[in-house]
């Protein structure tokens, strides 16, 4: 069936989708690299290594708040955006040298905090505010993200695994440059940013007073970035001690074939991929009924998931003694429902930030709405290092208890953030 223009997304939904792809095929790239690198090539500890892993997944996610005011204040976002893309390429060609290793992560941080707040919120442009297409472009959205993010262990990690780190890291670095590419040569399908309409129009860049009713909305996000932090900090243990868990004591082989231990992590994302549309029907199925959750209650949804992912794996945990190698379908059946999870929490407050922040700030507050995963990877970095110092089975034990009671906080703030948002669902 043919979708009327109404139904069609903008071009430039596309242009942002491949963008974000090739941005996320660097990141997650080298991100399924940087343990293995440390451990194995540096020779740093696994308690180092998980430190260090904790402070750089951090900070990608803190620099975006500046560069949300960056682009809101001087450069707008698309000017933004290729300035955080060029760092970025940088930083990851600077890691094939041992010796350039620390400010190659500056780069990449620098970078990212330029360009991940402003590519999200021209997603939001080309909509109307109340426009019924949003959420479904940011799951959209969300699949180039993880298109990106599926096909990088497979290409960095294999490279990175089997020939090379240097040769994994170079070819994030030449993923980000096609990203640029395509943004760039994708310029006219975009919707213009806040400081070049205002030009247009010849208007000053000032600031307006903030309403009693703006100042509600900010502080709705500044409270679900708080309760994600948690969220995030044990998501994030996919790349610092499930990646460990998939290397050391997951049984790999496959008709005589023994996986990359980096592949693991191109579970998560093609799970994304498949299972996407799938929710999005059933939410509009259930919106049809007029059952399906509100934002934030989808929010506190996928927190449950993802406490729930964790038991899964305390069963061959204990049986470690026994055998020490588990099957790989404990760790497929754990990332199944921490997907879930995910797709339950993320897209949603992706969408939600740019529908209820005020326009003027907006990029800021992407950036505001990005802390949740500064503090939850730095958190990540922390609890990374009770892997050594704990049973394994305890340790799931207490991913889940962290992720289960801030979904239970979640919906113990539902009605005040509803009201706060203005929110009926």
């Amino acid at each position: 069936m043919l979708l009327t223009k109404s139904q069609r997304h903008p071009p430039g939904l596309y242009v942002l989708f491949f963008t974000e792809m090739w941005e996320r095929f660097s990141y997650y790239g080298m991100r399924s690299l940087l343990v293995y690198y440390m451990i194995k090539h540096l020779q740093f500890t696994q308690e180092r290594s998980s430190e260090i892993y904790g402070l750089y997944t951090g900070f990608v996610y803190f620099t975006p708040l500046f560069g949300g005011m960056l682009a809101d204040r001087v450069l707008g976002q698309r000017k933004t955006v290729v300035l955080g893309a060029l760092l970025m390429a940088v930083g990851h060609f600077l890691m094939a040298a041992p010796s350039l290793f620390y400010p190659a992560l500056i780069f990449l941080i620098l970078g990212n905090g330029a360009f991940k707040p402003n590519i999200s919120t021209q997603v939001g442009a080309l909509y109307p505010p109340n426009d019924h297409r949003r959420d479904r472009a940011f799951s959209l959205f969300y699949m180039g993200i993880n298109l990106g993010a599926f096909f990088s262990p497979l290409v960095c990690g294999t490279l990175g695994e089997k020939i090379g780190f240097h040769w994994g890291f170079a070819a994030a670095g030449v993923g980000m440059v096609i990203g640029l590419l395509v943004y760039l040569s994708g310029q006219k399908h975009l919707a213009p940013d806040l400081i070049m309409r205002k030009e247009g129009l010849g208007q000053k860049k000032t600031d307006e007073p903030m309403t009693r009713e703006d100042w509600q909305k900010i502080w709705a996000i500044f409270v679900m970035m708080a309760l994600s932090v948690v969220f995030w900090s044990v998501y994030e243990q996919q790349g610092n001690t499930m990646a460990l868990w998939a290397d050391a004591n997951t049984d790999r082989m496959i008709f005589g074939w023994e996986m990359p231990a980096s592949w693991f992590q191109s579970f998560n994302p093609l799970m994304i991929f498949l299972f996407v549309p799938l929710l999005n029907r059933f939410w509009a199925r259930q919106d049809r009924r007029g059952k399906e959750p509100s934002s934030i209650a989808k929010m506190g949804i996928g927190c449950l998931l993802l406490g729930a992912a964790f038991l899964i794996l305390i069963p061959p945990a204990q049986e470690l003694a026994v055998h020490p190698r588990a099957s790989l379908w404990w760790l497929f059946a754990c990332t199944f429902v921490l997907t879930m999870g995910e797709i339950y929490l993320s897209p949603i407050g992706l969408s939600l930030v740019t529908r209820i922040a005020p326009a003027r700030i907006v990029s800021m507050m992407m950036g505001v709405w990005f802390l949740s995963s500064f503090f939850g990877n730095y958190l990540s970095g922390y609890l990374g290092t009770f892997w050594m110092k704990m049973p394994r089975e305890n340790f799931f034990l207490l991913m889940f208890f962290l992720s289960f009671l801030t979904g239970l906080a979640f919906f113990a703030l539902l009605g005040p953030l509803k009201k706060a948002i203005n929110q009926n669902k």
